[in-house]
């Protein structure tokens, strides 16, 4: 098996992300911006049921957090949660210069910084991280806890808490009402994708509970609701925000050294003559080099011309061309890992909705041992309006829910188009596929099953799903909603129940 020359967990991640030069993020974060520049001015002598709840926060984290710590908050606001740790030094980071200018006026011994949290540059470490109500409000969450990274030691304690999902529509009722400050679109994670994104980022969760199940002020109710009532089941579940303290992972027992991996990128591709150009241009060079081998599938347009044009003008490029002779997608995967002659195998869908540029962090994730079979995941983030019809994004998180429970692993989205896996891997789930037959026009649920038989760790690795700029998708749902379940249950026989 080949490696890369660092080891895990040593390695330090890419300084930004790629999405901090992408023309969408810019846009995300101006209107953040100007967002809570706007809550700041509407915050000076607001009350409301945030009050509580505030309070509700300082009393947890002073549990957690001792007085004359060394203490650094991402997201400060107007700093108070961070004034109210009594830090013997403290440090707020946020990137709304109203927000902070209030800080600055009412807590003058703590130094207040303007950075956006996908770039920051201090040169310190902390004893203790905070991430509070962060997280979904974030454009790309795994930049962020690997940027922070830099500012922790071996007992550095990164503290986060996340509104929980089942409080989406009481939240939006409550700013409605007036009762809560606004927010823009949120990603709304759950404890699991938090726990994901950590460890992909090279953090180890130590502890996670719920907390506040009741946040409005009542005497009395209060001490029941939250003390008691949100720590037992099954009350915990309706808790309005999860707690999460993690550390750096710890070191791993490097495995032997070797060259940087060979990188083979599969592109089937159907109908999709308009995305070729792009593909040569934007897709990476990772590890040891990257090849692409186009595998083209019965298209009605001239794709299989224009990916000939397009390797003829990028001779720097290692590329392949393959004319299908079956049919279905899957079909196209297998033909492309067959012909590959790199040590990472990758997926990646010509109508480039997952973009090309996100590849290098299923590389890292997966040299970097952080899993062994690498799958992407929609379903995190946002998506931009087209990128997805409302009874897609509904059936397949139902298919996500499903798949986990039956393959025994958290699969938030089977049939995003991007997978890794090393390519060794993949000859051992080939060998092994007469247990399952060729019963998967997809090539997704053949390559899950037989990861999830050989017990490999699969991880998933959430991405910022995109419209089409080109082309029509070739997904009919009913039809292909009907071939899933027939999955559901073909799983449930092959794998769950024998």
């Amino acid at each position: 098996m080949f490696v890369t020359k660092y080891e895990s967990g040593m390695r330090m991640e890419r300084t930004a992300s790629v999405a901090a030069h992408d023309a969408r993020f810019q846009q995300y974060q101006q209107e953040r911006q100007a967002h809570w520049d706007n809550v700041a001015r509407q915050m000076d002598g607001w009350s409301g049921w945030g009050g509580y709840y505030h309070r509700r926060l300082v009393e947890i984290y002073r549990l957690i957090i001792p007085p004359e710590s060394r203490v650094i908050e991402i997201g400060c606001g107007k700093g108070d949660l961070l004034a109210s740790l009594q830090p013997g030094r403290g440090v707020g980071v946020d990137f709304s210069v109203e927000m902070l200018t209030r800080a600055r006026s009412k807590h003058p011994k703590l130094e207040f910084v303007a950075q956006d949290a996908h770039e920051l540059t201090l040169r310190e470490t902390f004893d203790f991280i905070i991430l509070s109500d962060l997280l979904n409000d974030l454009w790309d969450v795994q930049t962020v806890l690997e940027q922070v990274r830099a500012h922790a030691t071996p007992h550095t304690r990164l503290v986060i808490n996340s509104y929980s999902r089942l409080w989406e529509l009481p939240l939006a009722l409550a700013q409605k009402l007036g009762l809560g400050k606004s927010n823009l679109y949120q990603n709304w994670l759950t404890v699991e994708d938090i726990l994901n994104l950590l460890n992909l980022a090279g953090w180890e969760s130590i502890q996670h509970w719920q907390e506040i199940l009741y946040p409005l002020p009542t005497p009395g109710v209060n001490a029941l609701a939250n003390r008691y009532l949100v720590k037992v089941f099954p009350f915990r579940f309706f808790a309005l925000t999860n707690f999460i303290v993690a550390r750096l992972a710890p070191l791993t027992v490097p495995l032997p050294l070797t060259n940087e991996p060979r990188v083979s990128v599969i592109v089937p591709a159907r109908n999709e003559a308009g995305n070729i150009a792009a593909i040569l241009e934007r897709v990476p060079e990772m590890g040891g080099g990257s090849e692409i081998v186009f595998v083209e599938g019965h298209s009605r347009d001239n794709t299989f011309e224009t990916i000939q044009h397009a390797i003829a003008a990028h001779p720097e490029r290692k590329c392949q061309l393959h004319r299908q002779s079956g049919a279905g997608k899957g079909d196209a995967v297998r033909l492309g890992f067959a012909e590959a002659r790199g040590e990472v195998l990758m997926i990646l869908d010509a109508d480039l909705t997952v973009p090309p540029e996100d590849l290098p962090r299923f590389y890292d994730a997966l040299v970097g041992r952080k899993g062994e079979f690498i799958n992407g995941v929609r379903l995190v983030y946002p998506m931009e309006k087209q990128a997805m019809r409302f009874f897609n994004l509904l059936g397949n998180k139902f298919f996500s829910v499903a798949f986990s429970w039956l393959l025994g692993q958290s699969i938030k989205d089977t049939l995003c188009g991007t997978k890794v896996l090393w390519a060794d891997y993949y000859r051992a789930i080939a060998a092994n596929r007469n247990y399952f037959g060729d019963f998967d026009p997809f090539g997704d649920y053949d390559l899950l099953f037989g990861a999830a038989k050989l017990k490999l760790k699969i991880v998933d690795l959430p991405i910022r799903y995109r419209e089409r700029t080109y082309g029509t998708t070739n997904i009919q749902r009913w039809r292909h909603g009907w071939l899933l379940l027939r999955m559901v249950w073909f799983a449930a026989r092959r794998i769950k129940f024998v």
